[in-house]
């Protein structure tokens, strides 16, 4: 597997990150790229994988309810009920419009998958602890960084078990973060702006918890990678604090399907390909709003000021020009920024986790974006 890192670029305001730190990451990377040059084929596991999801698009039945995102909505509707690895408590939160869950490391003030500690009762809290704030809020205080999770889907799809595994996965990197997964309201009940809205809601509650914009790394992927650069756009207009980082993952973030790769790799995309009647062709989100509008696609908005941001995008992909352009555009505009294309992969490649190579190591990516 062939993995094309295309560097970073210095911003003109202070960063959160070592550049050196940056630099350093970047330089082995290369290293890596030119150890497996030699050997450009993807891994046995990612070809089961892409030939996998071709073949099921292809279907007469399914295929099409999975390319226009039907198959991913019912899914999410069906899934069974997701616990907790042990050494974390889950917990969930109504919001007045949508709800999110917040994943915590268990310690001493939290345990036993306990829930009782997240009242502001101090009835069940232990007696050096009485009388100060709820738990929930001193957690986030004393986690240092909170990952706020936007998931992906379309813009159609509410949050899947998946994006609980992807939260286990930011909590155990170095760091002890809690994570903070929004299932945001989706098309076409509720368009946009309420997934736009409900991302900064959270954003909101974080802040009211006592967190700080430097604490706080917002992650997403496809489409809510794409509502991760909205949200930081909506977050620089109104004057608020924004992030430390953004790790994005296949971000959509052109909804007007302009890039070159919506056509060259049209027969290449596993997903996506070979029809134009998929979802990222769908208007369900934005409606009869201008799809150029920055807050519905981030790649028209300007990101002078933005955080350090780590793209990760297939090179099979259609949507591999919203990554490869906004990523351009933040270097223009003096962000810092990481891209890396690995090549062959298809959208959202990291949903193997563990299962495969390419997968594994662009979480390592992630987790060293993280550290430094």
């Amino acid at each position: 597997m062939n993995r094309r890192n295309l560097g970073t670029s210095s911003g003109r305001r202070e960063k959160a990150v070592d550049k050196s730190a940056m630099e350093r990451m970047v330089r082995q990377n290369r290293a890596r790229r030119k150890k497996r040059r030699k050997d450009k084929s993807i891994s046995l596991a990612a070809t089961v994988s892409k030939n996998i999801i071709a073949l099921a698009t292809s279907l007469h039945g399914i295929g099409p309810l999975i390319q226009n995102g039907t198959f991913r909505k019912r899914v999410a509707e069906i899934e069974p009920p997701w616990h907790p690895p042990r050494g974390f408590s889950l917990v969930p939160m109504e919001m007045p419009d949508f709800s999110m869950e917040l994943l915590l490391h268990q310690n001493e003030f939290f345990p036993n998958n306990s829930l009782e500690y997240l009242k502001t009762d101090d009835s069940n809290m232990p007696e050096d602890r009485a009388g100060k704030e709820d738990t929930a809020e001193r957690l986030l205080t004393e986690n240092r960084e909170v990952v706020l999770q936007l998931h992906g889907g379309g813009y159609i799809g509410k949050m899947k078990n998946a994006y609980r595994d992807f939260a286990v996965l930011y909590a155990r990197m170095p760091g002890e973060r809690a994570v903070l997964s929004v299932d945001y309201r989706v098309a076409p009940e509720d368009p946009y702006p309420a997934a736009l809205e409900d991302a900064y809601a959270a954003y909101q509650w974080l802040l009211e918890m006592g967190c700080r914009g430097s604490q706080i790394i917002v992650v997403g992927d496809s489409a809510g990678g794409g509502l991760a650069l909205a949200l930081c756009l909506y977050l620089k207009d109104k004057g608020e604090p924004l992030p430390k980082k953004l790790v994005l993952m296949s971000p959509w973030t052109d909804l007007a399907a302009t890039g070159d790769s919506y056509e060259t790799n049209f027969e290449k995309d596993p997903l996506f390909g070979n029809t134009t009647d998929s979802m990222i062709y769908s208007n369900a989100y934005y409606g009869e709003n201008d799809p150029k509008t920055p807050y519905i696609s981030p790649l028209y908005g300007n990101y002078e000021g933005f955080p350090p941001m780590l793209f990760q995008v297939g090179g099979a992909e259609m949507l591999l020009s919203d990554s490869a352009r906004a990523a351009k555009k933040a270097k223009a505009a003096g962000c810092e920024v990481q891209l890396t294309i690995y090549d062959e992969m298809f959208h959202v490649f990291q949903l193997g986790m563990k299962k495969m190579k390419e997968s594994r190591e662009a979480w390592k990516e992630i987790e060293e974006f993280l550290t430094i």
